[in-house]
């Protein structure tokens, strides 16, 4: 399963956006540190294909797959020292497959701003200061521990202090891992050492209802039409973000419109987002943003009565995609009869697609493509 951490300054609003993914009701407050201990969530990620895929195959259940959120406590400078709820924030971070930067956009005289004054990127530049400090006491004490083996005499720890220098050198050049080219020793290194910077993130710009206003030309990908354009904040943060962060894709959301639809009806709330010019919650974006950092995809099957989604990773062959399914299937293989969406969806019925041959039987190289419909035939 797919494990976000939601994380940010104090106050960004990353309780409330938990809440509207996930209708919790985590505590929410006006005051620094509202979360302690991270509040967990599991949400089954849309994708409209999943039904039609069970319309099609006329089955009669259908199973998404599962995000799981992390509402972990707000971060200050000098978390890296533990200050805050530094120690237990990192900790919490390290535990997640991604990061979900929520940087606070909407002015509110009653819910303080811990640097006394709403500037994203400065926000988003603190947050990824603290991650770098973290990596670079992790990666000196990495170093620290390698430097008395030298005198085995072995080759490998000389060239395992060699790489981690390396990566020291990037760290301390305030270069965050994910957004530079690791060679094969330095990314083997990254990955045992669990470092923060390293991960891949989504920044997410936490606006208010009048800001909505501006989003159409900075990211008019989320809009299912145009609304009346205004220079603002936003379009400045979102380019100073971007050359911060190239790495990492940048979402919009409105966490507490998006909390506030959860007590409407899906009429209403459909109606509700209409006025701004939405076609659903912008909080589902960041779904999608998440996928794309990871550079996942996601494939179907269908068993029986059932059809389901599962995500994995670009490039992944059948066999191993097999194996995320069940461990039995990846180790006793045999093929895979494949057959796209867009090309079922088309045809119209599975069986009509096997008659006519479009049904592909695939070997265990295949490389699962976003869509696949896949039915795995294996003997253990």
């Amino acid at each position: 399963m797919l494990r976000v951490g939601i994380v940010g300054l104090p106050n960004a609003g990353k309780s409330t956006l938990f809440n509207a993914l996930t209708k919790a009701g985590a505590q929410v407050g006006s005051y620094p540190f509202t979360t302690v201990e991270p509040n967990i969530g599991v949400v089954e990620i849309p994708d409209r294909r999943l039904g039609k895929i069970a319309e099609l195959a006329k089955a009669d259940k259908a199973t998404p797959a599962t995000v799981e959120y992390f509402d972990i406590a707000g971060l200050v400078k000098g978390a890296w020292k533990g200050e805050g709820l530094g120690n237990k924030f990192l900790g919490h971070i390290r535990e997640c497959d991604a990061i979900a930067h929520v940087l606070r956009c909407f002015e509110n005289k009653d819910v303080v701003h811990v640097e006394g004054s709403i500037d994203p990127a400065r926000d988003l530049d603190i947050v990824n200061t603290e991650l770098l400090l973290a990596d670079l006491q992790t990666v000196d004490k990495a170093i620290q521990k390698t430097e008395p083996m030298l005198k085995t005499g072995d080759r490998k720890y000389k060239d395992e202090l060699e790489t981690l220098k390396r990566i020291k050198a990037h760290i301390s050049g305030g270069k965050l891992l994910r957004s530079i080219e690791l060679d094969e020793e330095e990314a083997e290194a990254v990955e045992r050492l669990f470092l923060l910077t390293a991960k891949p993130a989504v920044v997410v710009l936490n606006v208010d209802e009048e800001q909505i206003a501006e989003l159409p030309r900075v990211m008019p990908e989320l809009f299912s039409e145009q609304l009346p354009d205004r220079i603002g904040m936003i379009s400045g943060a979102a380019a100073k973000i971007r050359a911060i962060d190239p790495a990492s894709p940048v979402v919009a959301i409105c966490a507490e419109l998006d909390n506030d639809l959860g007590e409407l009806s899906a009429e209403e709330a459909k109606e509700y987002l209409s006025q701004f010019g939405l076609d659903r919650p912008l909080a589902d974006h960041l779904v999608e943003k998440c996928f794309q950092a990871l550079d996942l995809i996601s494939f179907f099957t269908m068993k029986g009565t059932e059809t389901r989604a599962w995500s994995v990773k670009k490039g992944t062959h059948a066999a191993k995609a097999a194996g995320k399914i069940h461990s039995d299937m990846e180790r006793g293989f045999i093929r895979a009869d494949v057959i796209n969406y867009n090309e079922l969806e088309k045809i119209g019925s599975y069986a009509e697609a096997k008659e006519r041959g479009r049904v592909r039987s695939e070997g265990k190289e295949y490389e699962i493509k976003d869509g696949d419909v896949v039915l795995i035939k294996f003997n253990v």
